[in-house]
């Protein structure tokens, strides 16, 4: 439910410090309005979102899934893919998740 609520807004922009699901968001603002739809609040920071929930493995992971990186958050979809915040010039796309950065760590938040 959440990956499918989260897909449905890939090719929207990425506006830095955004909020805006259609409008622009940065991947932490786009983590927070997703997870917030379902009544999981996450502080606008990537940082703070490491902590959220309880860690797991890669290998545990599951579709919906929280993935942290050093200054970036995105969510698991399944399939060693992921749905994120990208860049301004790539907005809200569909990863690899090891696509450029090295994940450091995994949460569990439902």
């Amino acid at each position: 439910e959440i990956v499918a609520y989260a897909q449905q807004f890939i090719g929207n922009p990425y506006v830095w410090g955004g909020t805006s699901l259609t409008n622009g968001c940065d991947c932490s603002g786009f983590t927070m309005r997703v997870y917030g739809h379902f009544g999981i609040s996450l502080e606008h920071y990537s940082g703070s979102q490491r902590y959220a929930g309880r860690g797991i493995s890669y290998s545990e992971a599951e579709p919906g899934d929280l993935i942290c990186y050093s200054g970036h958050v995105a969510i698991y979809i399944g399939g060693g893919m992921m749905v994120h915040a990208a860049s301004a010039e790539r907005g809200i796309v569909v990863d690899n998740v090891f696509y450029n950065k090295q994940p450091i760590g995994y949460r569990r938040l439902v």
